[in-house]
């Protein structure tokens, strides 16, 4: 199993993030399509090539393919919103803000797949990338959507788990001489 690689490769002082791993992937809260659409989506999110070597077969896997490409269009157009809307957002001047945004977001309408499911997948990215307005905007849509605290939690939980996890390999790869992945 790919997250069982994961968590053998990770060195005895990270030894929380392997039962870390196992609390995300493990609890019953979420659909086995919202879990692994999130994973799939903040291994991506996380730039670690590692993590995505392991994470991205078992999604495919686990995931229809219309709901595999649906996260992968969610951390795409997530890296374009994310950077976009985090920098107007940190700008003193709020008249950008105002300004057309000018940005195609089309690849959003997965009609395959939940609504929901995208808008957590997004909101899980969007943690990844720390971008609070659209935490916030995503956060207003599940929850509109009736998803409950809690679950919206457990994106947040995934996308810190998966984060950390690639920060940790990538950079016990330097350290130990083998490159970045």
């Amino acid at each position: 199993m790919s997250l069982d690689a994961l968590k053998a490769a990770l060195p005895e002082y990270a030894r929380d993030l392997r039962r870390n791993l196992d609390a995300v992937t493990e609890q019953d809260g979420l659909s086995e399509q919202r879990l692994w659409g999130t994973l799939l989506a903040c291994a991506i999110a996380a730039r670690s090539a590692r993590v995505l070597r392991e994470v991205a077969p078992e999604a495919g896997a686990r995931l229809s393919a219309d709901a595999f490409t649906a996260a992968k269009s969610a951390a795409a157009l997530m890296a374009v919103s994310n950077v976009f809307h985090r920098t107007r957002h940190l700008l003193s001047d709020p008249a950008y803000g105002e300004l057309r945004t000018g940005l195609r977001m089309t690849a959003r309408a997965h009609p395959d797949v939940p609504k929901a499911d995208v808008e957590f997948w997004s909101f899980a990215v969007s943690a990844v990338n720390a971008c609070g307005l659209c935490l916030d905007a995503h956060e207003r849509v599940l929850s509109g959507l009736g998803v409950e605290r809690a679950t919206v939690q457990e994106a947040i939980k995934i996308a810190a788990v998966i984060e950390a996890v690639g920060t940790t390999l990538d950079a016990e790869a330097v350290m130990n001489g083998s490159g970045g992945a």
